[in-house]
């Protein structure tokens, strides 16, 4: 059973083991995602239909919201390999307003920076997309 399933906040952020176009696999997790949110304590599959995300308008603040009930303090958002994802002003305000950094990156450097922060033991989440 993953940290999510189980309802666990907190904890140490998974790290992306290994990433390719339309594909990432997360420490801990069996299987691999096409999108992931990531957060302290555990991963699962980003479903866009959940909140209506598209790659216009973007990254909406729901989609967010799930990375701050695990306690994520930092959340980068990836914006796709080509930068097609959109994230609006909007979703960026209400992560500051809620107190919590923002880091807006391609792919790559999103599962980097991402990975970096997992390792120094930071409080992070992630919304990362991999393809476009």
């Amino acid at each position: 059973m993953t940290a999510q399933e189980e309802g666990v906040q907190g904890g140490t952020a998974p790290r992306i083991e290994s990433e390719s176009w339309g594909r990432l696999e997360v420490e801990g997790e069996s299987g691999s995602f096409k999108d992931a949110k990531l957060f302290p304590g555990g991963a699962r599959e980003w479903d866009w239909g959940e909140t209506g995300t598209e790659h216009v308008p973007g990254i909406q603040p729901d989609d967010a919201r799930e990375l701050l009930e695990h306690g994520a303090e930092v959340v980068v958002l990836s914006r796709g390999r080509m930068r097609a994802l959109k994230v609006p002003k909007e979703t960026v305000g209400w992560l500051e307003k809620q107190g919590v950094e923002v880091l807006v990156l391609p792919t790559g450097d999103a599962i980097r920076r991402y990975n970096e922060l997992a390792d120094q033991g930071k409080p992070v989440g992630a919304l990362i997309h991999s393809t476009c």
